[in-house]
């Protein structure tokens, strides 16, 4: 399936109006969708050039060379011929391409081709300037998920510098995009079972197709993480070994640290036992290029002014879920001893959802402004806040503060089977604690998963009361 991506498609299609060629950059996480967003762009050309390195690890120079040139060879009248330096490999491209004919050239896992050659990034820029720029209907792509090497060959190399037309980095998809997967029976399928699902799956288009609509939320989730079959079973150690090779278990340490919450630089440093480095500083970056974790900054609801303390949470769904619960019975789903066992006999799904829920809100903060009514223009910072107790305010964490000119919006993120007024009384004791600015509005949203109690529904506590099920819904 393809849905969504109208704004990267809109970005795509719009070069076509330029006056000459166009170098677009398109990566991100694994499995998010990059390479089939590239596919359903290039159905708008005349020509489509589809090349893809290979895996490094049992390869060399050579092996990637010969299988790009038969790529060209199987997609175009180019002859198989033997090379032995990329300048040649881009002269066999640039003889596929016909002047005048829309065409899109895509360098699938740019960073695999690029794995053997340190010079390979300069000869593809001599490549453009020389060769690919002379044809004006012409969009080259490099596309990949090892963002830290596109960063360091392409976008901060000096020698591309103005030559980049368009920089993607797709994100995952919107939740009333997922609720799409579940295709003729998404009507019928409770938000419940949907976000028991997307809480492991989270918007990545690849797991949403795993989804099958006739299965139970258990018996998908089952099928796809704890068998030894399960796509999800394996797809982590695919994930860290294709994009960070050899330093996979270190970037594993960290992601490990935030499973259980957001936490700040040197908190992270200490759970892991590094000190607060410029070393850890870089793992991070790339771990947000990569589309795993978010920074988090916070905002004073006083003033809105940024703080100075940010936190990284794992915003990755899967990942989450992968290592707490997933990683811990790994021997024994190998060994094929939870086939026949129902999922919801071990699992708690109250614990579980949690943080997953409140991954899936935040993740989705255009949406959720959109239900509340309030212009995205006009929001001066989003983000959870937390507050260190002093000895004049008690401290106090809230899922997401979103602050305006003139209102605060405090959301309390909530999925349990009944939701009971105990939720008020906790709203009541965070703001309690918070400095806020005497003409600010402070407006108490709740989002929420579940049932709510007759108190809840009948105090009107909450300005806002928002059910999942809204947010599957399109705008």
């Amino acid at each position: 399936m393809f849905v969504g991506r109208e704004h990267e498609m809109e970005l795509l299609s719009g070069l076509w109006r330029k006056a000459g060629p166009s170098l677009v950059i398109c990566r991100g996480r694994r499995r998010i969708g990059k390479s089939t967003l590239i596919q359903q762009f290039a159905r708008t050309a005349e020509r489509f050039l589809d090349l893809q390195g290979l895996a490094p690890e049992k390869t060399d120079n050579a092996a990637q060379m010969r299988a790009v040139i038969r790529q060209l060879a199987d997609q175009a009248n180019v002859p198989m011929v033997n090379c032995d330096d990329w300048q040649q490999v881009f002269g066999l491209m640039d003889m596929a391409i016909r002047e005048g004919e829309k065409t899109v050239l895509l360098l699938d896992e740019i960073s695999w081709m690029a794995a053997h050659d340190a010079h390979f990034a300069a000869k593809l820029k001599v490549a453009w300037d020389t060769k690919f720029r002379r044809h004006q209907r012409l969009v080259v792509v490099l596309c990949g998920s090892v963002t830290s090497w596109i960063d360091n060959h392409i976008l901060n190399n000096t020698g591309f510098v103005g030559r980049v037309s368009l920089d993607l980095l797709p994100q995952e998809l919107p939740l009333h995009h997922c609720a799409a997967f579940w295709r003729r029976k998404r009507e019928r399928v409770s938000s419940m079972e949907k976000l028991k699902v997307l809480s492991v799956t989270g918007g990545v288009p690849k797991y949403l197709e795993e989804i099958r609509p006739d299965l139970s939320a258990e018996e998908n989730i089952r099928r796809m993480c704890f068998l030894p079959e399960g796509l999800l079973f394996h797809e982590f150690s695919h994930i860290f070994g294709s994009i960070f090779d050899r330093r996979a278990p270190t970037y594993k340490t960290i992601v490990g640290a935030l499973v259980d919450g957001a936490l700040s630089l040197s908190e992270i440093g200490e759970r892991i036992g590094w000190a607060r480095s410029g070393t850890l500083s870089r793992y991070l970056d790339d771990l947000m290029q990569s589309g795993f974790l978010a920074r988090e900054h916070g905002y004073s609801p006083r003033t809105t002014r940024q703080l100075k303390a940010t936190r990284f949470r794992l915003k990755d769904n899967y990942l989450r879920f992968y290592l707490k619960f997933v990683e811990p019975m790994r021997e024994r789903i190998a060994s094929g001893l939870l086939v026949r066992t129902p999922l919801d006999s071990f699992l708690n799904w109250d614990t579980i959802i949690g943080l997953q829920f409140e991954n899936l809100v935040l993740n989705n903060l255009p949406a959720l402004l959109d239900r509340m009514g309030i212009a995205a223009a006009s929001v001066l910072a989003a983000s959870p806040y937390w507050q260190r107790p002093t000895r004049q305010h008690g401290g106090c964490q809230i899922d997401l503060l979103i602050q305006t000119r003139y209102a605060r919006y405090p959301c309390e993120i909530r999925f349990r089977k009944l939701i009971d007024r105990s939720v008020i009384d906790e709203m009541q004791r965070k703001l309690s604690n918070l400095t806020l600015p005497a003409m600010a509005s402070v407006r108490p949203v709740l989002i929420y998963e579940g049932e709510l109690s007759g108190s809840v529904r009948d105090e009107d506590f909450f300005d806002h009361v928002i059910a999942f099920s809204r947010l599957l819904t399109a705008p």
